[in-house]
C-alpha cells in the first residue's frame, strides 16, 4: 500500500513539472517567436523595413502617391483618390500665409503711423487762390471709384476668409461665421471678375503715364517731398505713384490672374494648380493690401488736397506746381476759376484753409 501511495504521489509530482516547463516553455515561446522576424530581417538583408503597420503601408502609401485608378467619372484628375500636395498647400496656407503674413499690414499701418507722427500731413505751400487746372476726366475718376470700391470688397471678403477661423469664429462661432463665410465666398467670386477686368483697363489706360525717367530718380532722392525741404519735381505721375501704378500691374496682375484661374475650373486645371494659385493669390493679395494702406493715405489725410483731382477732377494751381510743377508747366493754358465751373468742393475752393501763405 506504501508502495502505491509513493507512485502516485511520484507521479503527481512529474506532472506536475511537466505542466510547469510545458507553461514555461509557452510562455517564452510567445516572447522569443516574434523574434525570429528580426531575424528573418537580418539575413533577407532587409535592415531598410520600417516598423509599420503592414496595411497602412500598402494601402495609405499607394493613395498618396496619386497614382490614378479607375472611375467611370470623367474629367481631369478624377481616377485619382487623394493627391498628396494637398496636405503640403494645407500646411502652407495655415503655416506660413496666415501666420507670416498678417505681419505685413500690421507693419505697413505702423509705418504710416510713425510717418504721421514724425512728418505730420503735408500741407500747401501757399494758400489757395480758387485757381484751377483739369487733372482726371469723368471717365478716369468712375473708372478709378469703380476699382477701389470693388477692391475694398474683395479685401474685406478675402481676408476674413484667409482669417476667419483664427479671428471671426470665436466672436462668432461656427454657426455664425458659417453663414457669413458662405456669403463672402460668393460675393468674392462674383466681383473678382469684374475687378479684374477694370484693373486691365486702369493698367491700358495709364501706362504710358507712368513710364520711368530721370525725374523719379531725383524725386526719391529728395524723400518724394516727406523730408523737410524743398518738394521736389515731378511731372502728371510722380515716383511713388509709378511705383504704385507698376505694383498693381505686377503684383496686382498675378492676383486677378491666379483668381480667374480659381474662379473658373474649366480650362483643365490640375488640383496641383490651383493649391499654387491659392497661394500665389493670398501672398499677392496680402501685400496689395498692404501698399493699399500707404496710397490710400497718401491720397487724403497724408497730403493737403491730393484727393480733389479724383473727387472734383480738378486741383488747385497752387497743388499743381507743389507736387508736380513739370505737369503744371504743360497745363497751364487750360487754368480757370474754380466759380466758373461752379466747382463747390475741394482745397481750390477753400481759400480760409489755413495753408502758409508766405513766398
Amino acid at each position: 500500500m506504501k508502495d502505491q501511495d509513493y507512485a502516485k504521489a511520484r507521479s503527481r509530482r512529474i506532472h506536475r513539472r511537466i505542466m510547469l516547463w510545458s507553461l514555461l516553455l509557452i510562455g517564452l515561446g510567445a516572447m522569443v517567436a516574434p523574434l525570429t522576424g528580426y531575424l528573418f530581417v537580418e539575413i533577407a538583408g532587409a535592415q531598410s523595413f520600417e516598423e509599420v503597420n503592414p496595411r497602412s503601408e500598402t494601402t495609405w502609401r499607394d493613395v498618396r502617391e496619386g497614382n490614378g485608378g479607375v472611375t467611370t467619372i470623367q474629367g481631369n484628375e478624377t481616377g485619382v483618390l487623394i493627391q498628396n500636395g494637398g496636405e503640403n498647400y494645407r500646411q502652407l496656407r495655415n503655416g506660413p500665409v496666415a501666420s507670416i503674413m498678417p505681419w505685413f499690414m500690421g507693419a505697413a499701418l505702423a509705418a504710416i503711423a510713425l510717418v504721421f507722427f514724425i512728418r505730420g500731413r503735408m500741407k500747401m505751400d501757399h494758400a489757395p487762390s480758387g485757381r484751377v487746372v483739369p487733372r482726371w476726366k469723368l471717365w478716369e475718376r468712375v473708372l478709378h471709384w469703380t476699382t477701389a470700391t470693388l477692391f475694398i470688397v474683395l479685401s474685406i471678403t478675402g481676408l476674413s476668409l484667409l482669417f476667419g477661423r483664427a479671428v471671426m469664429i470665436p466672436v462668432f462661432g461656427p454657426e455664425g461665421f458659417a453663414a457669413y463665410a458662405s456669403g463672402a465666398m460668393m460675393t468674392h467670386n462674383y466681383v473678382g471678375p469684374f475687378f479684374t477686368i477694370c484693373v486691365g483697363i486702369m493698367a491700358l489706360a495709364w501706362a504710358w503715364h507712368n513710364i520711368p525717367n530721370k525725374t523719379d530718380l531725383e524725386w526719391f532722392k529728395a524723400g518724394g517731398g516727406f523730408l523737410k525741404g524743398a518738394h521736389p519735381s515731378a511731372g502728371r505721375m510722380n515716383g511713388g505713384e509709378k511705383v504704385w501704378f507698376w505694383f498693381i500691374v505686377f503684383v496686382g496682375g498675378a492676383v486677378c490672374v491666379t483668381g480667374v484661374v480659381l474662379d473658373f475650373p474649366i480650362w483643365g486645371q490640375t488640383r496641383e494648380t490651383m493649391q499654387q494659385a491659392q497661394l500665389v493669390h493670398a501672398v499677392a493679395a496680402i501685400l496689395w493690401v498692404s501698399l493699399f494702406f500707404g496710397h490710400a493715405y497718401i491720397g487724403t489725410l497724408g497730403t493737403e488736397g491730393a484727393i480733389d483731382g479724383m473727387t472734383t477732377g480738378y486741383t488747385s494751381v497752387e497743388w499743381a506746381k507743389q507736387h508736380h510743377d513739370l505737369w503744371y508747366e504743360e497745363v497751364k493754358d487750360q487754368e480757370i476759376d474754380a466759380d466758373e465751373i461752379g466747382l463747390t468742393k475741394g482745397v481750390a475752393v477753400n481759400r480760409d484753409s489755413g495753408a502758409p501763405t508766405s513766398g
